[in-house]
């Protein structure tokens, strides 16, 4: 998608903290594959069927040497409370001032952040990036795209 970061650039560093309130920096995850994907809302139906989609790949994830990490508008403790109820088991950044979304063309006009899903190489390059009206699929095609990067079927 033209709107998109490419496939093949390098994936904009970020520092953002959890839901602990732990700094998550893109460039101390450099050696592992990061699907890194913006979500509206916490605890809204589309946004916690794409978590709970994510959550139920995370082995599968964590086989081909990936790291999950959602990001979203909303502030810690909405993310801990989002990440408690639906027992999920990665970080959720919180980006309330969308710098992080920002540079990752995932604001919508009306500053809501979109469903924007980006697969980042162990070397920090964009593997791909895409947007899926389902939220259910982002966490398979991203599942798909790093086995086909690691030669995998």
């Amino acid at each position: 998608m033209a709107d998109l970061l490419a496939p093949g650039t390098d994936a904009p560093d970020f520092e953002g903290t959890n839901q602990d309130g732990v700094p998550v920096r893109l460039r101390d995850l450099r050696g592992k594959s990061v699907v890194l994907y913006f979500y509206p809302y916490d605890d809204t139906f589309g946004c916690t069927r794409e978590a709970c989609a994510f959550r139920d790949d995370l082995e599968a994830f964590r086989e081909v040497g990936a790291v999950v990490l959602g990001v979203s508008s909303q502030d810690e403790a909405s993310h801990r409370k989002f990440r408690e109820k639906h027992r999920l088991r990665f970080d959720l950044i919180a980006d309330p001032a969308r710098r992080i979304a920002t540079a990752y063309r995932a604001v919508a006009i009306h500053g809501l952040v979109k469903r924007v899903t980006y697969v980042v190489g162990p070397d920090g390059g964009i593997l791909a990036a895409y947007r899926r009206f389902d939220p259910k699929s982002h966490s398979k095609e991203a599942l798909r795209i790093l086995m086909r990067a690691r030669g995998m079927r």
